[in-house]
């Protein structure tokens, strides 16, 4: 390979999250010394930064970028996560735990939730939450990293963040400048593509400046600026399986524990959140504009947080769905720019990272190699497609009548993807995780079940053992479980002991 065909000049549009998360991650594999990397943002456009909570892949990330937990925690008020609870969503007065990390342990070969299946109607055995480390500790509010002791419960510990997203993009632009990156302050006035190939050739700034490159990256949020106003690549709208549009955020001070998890409560229209973070808390309302007005909303939101707002509300408006390519030509979209769906599982920041690691996984030459393209498009097109339907799971399996907006979900048309996965879980309790998809088969068992799906049936090899050796089983697990969720540290007390200054 030519060392002259190499790419020599990365131009990263939009800063936020996603830009400099890219940008970070770029200056660590691929180095500032054998690539110029600049990133163009304007202190004049706001970021969205309203999504405050993570799932776990985000730690791999900061690992990959050598991150010190520490530093990291204290720089962005974060806190532990240790999973989502859902409130009011399968009908009003329920409420069930998604955690991070597994249900009991697998047994004869097969997954753990067969042999529960068997026993749930037994009131000893139906409560799923005692049999998950992650529920146990959240709802008793402890937290400790994992124990190095590998036959231990506690070593299987899964963790996610809660963090101020806006601290999180100034902390990796301190991390990626420190190491090569070039930072513009400017707007992209014009967009210059060569007559021939359609590629991006140079940007044009506000006060003039021609930024040329040999790959750009947007990252310039929902108006796509260079995937979608520059090169036309078209939007694949899923409004009719997701009518969520509008989400308003603000913070305000705790009155309540400092929860490892995050809350979502379902609403009239939607839902809101809560996260708590070490300084406030984050809240927010997910809603559809066609089933509520603006003005309800904000007094829904302020209804329900428990103490006065600290800042003005923050709006946000979006078409849910994906860019038809995410790739197109030089062009990459990350984050925003790429496509959205509403954060109930909090999946933002992790889209943006698994964009990362395909762009590093094909990085291109200047010859911009089709198949390659081809493939990133293809793997990103089933990633939002399976996290999509993980979020429709929420809002389709529902009692809940009680308002317009309930009563369209009920009756939205599912795609053929998780019509498959809920009619396997319902007939026999499988859960089959499709192309490595993001959300596992602990994830599907808590909502399917959470949300009120009871299988008819169970893996037949189950019984194989007695229902006498079954309850023994399920009996030590919740014990041991139980008592190692006794032995973990407060969550509140933990993080005053590991990072205050």
């Amino acid at each position: 390979m030519n060392d002259a065909n190499n790419i020599k000049s990365i131009v990263i549009v939009g800063g936020g999250s996603a830009g400099w998360m890219t940008a970070s991650a770029l200056a660590k594999v691929i180095g500032c010394d054998n690539c110029q990397i600049t990133l163009v943002e304007s202190e004049d456009i706001g970021t969205v930064s309203v999504g405050e909570a993570t799932i776990p892949q985000i730690q791999l990330f900061n690992t990959i970028l050598d991150i010190d937990e520490t530093e990291f925690i204290r720089f962005t008020n974060a806190t532990f996560k240790l999973g989502i609870e859902f409130i009011d969503w399968k009908e009003k007065g329920h409420r069930y735990f998604h955690p991070f990390g597994n249900y009991g342990t697998n047994m004869e070969a097969l997954p753990f939730h067969h042999f529960w299946l068997k026993m749930q109607n037994d009131p000893e055995f139906s409560n799923l939450s005692s049999y998950s480390l992650a529920s146990v500790g959240a709802y008793a509010n402890k937290f400790m990293h994992p124990s190095t002791q590998q036959n231990s419960a506690l070593a299987g510990i899964n963790y996610a963040y809660h963090f101020d997203a806006t601290l999180y993009a100034k902390f990796l632009r301190n991390y990626a400048t420190s190491r090569g990156v070039c930072r513009i302050e400017g707007k992209v006035d014009e967009v210059n593509l060569n007559p021939v190939s359609g590629e991006i050739e140079s940007l044009v700034l506000n006060d003039n400046t021609v930024l040329d490159g040999d790959l750009f990256i947007d990252c310039s949020g929902f108006k796509g600026l260079l995937i979608e106003q520059a090169l036309k690549t078209g939007y694949e709208d899923w409004t009719h399986l997701l009518p969520c549009n509008k989400a308003i955020a603000t913070p305000c001070l705790s009155k309540k524990l400092l929860n490892p998890y995050t809350q979502s409560t379902a609403q009239s229209a939607g839902w809101t959140w809560r996260i708590p973070l070490q300084n406030r808390v984050g809240n927010g309302y997910v809603y559809s504009s066609e089933f509520m007005s603006d003005d309800k909303a904000h007094a829904l939101l302020l209804n329900t947080i428990e103490s006065e707002a600290l800042a003005d509300i923050n709006q946000l408006q979006w078409v849910t769905g994906m860019r038809k390519k995410s790739w197109n030509k030089n062009c990459i979209a990350i984050g925003l720019s790429a496509g959205f769906v509403e954060p109930l599982e909090s999946t933002g920041l992790h889209l943006i990272q698994s964009a990362i690691a395909k762009l590093m996984t094909l990085f291109p030459s200047k010859d911009f190699t089709q198949c390659d393209i081809d493939l990133f498009n293809q793997q990103t097109e089933t990633e939002y497609h399976r996290i999509r339907d993980f979020i429709i799971l929420h809002y389709k399996l529902t009692n809940r009548d009680d308002s317009e907006f309930w009563r369209y979900c009920k009756n939205i048309e599912m795609p053929d993807s998780l019509k498959q996965k809920i009619e396997m879980f319902s007939e026999n309790g499988r859960i089959f995780r499709h192309d490595n998809e993001l959300f596992n088969e602990t994830s599907w068992l808590a909502v399917m079940h959470g949300q009120g799906i009871k299988p008819k049936s169970y893996h037949p090899l189950v019984d194989r053992l007695s229902r006498d050796e079954i309850k023994r089983r399920l009996k030590n697990i919740e014990s041991v479980i139980s008592r190692s969720a006794d032995v973990m540290p407060d969550h509140e007390a933990y993080i005053l002991k590991n990072y205050t200054r």
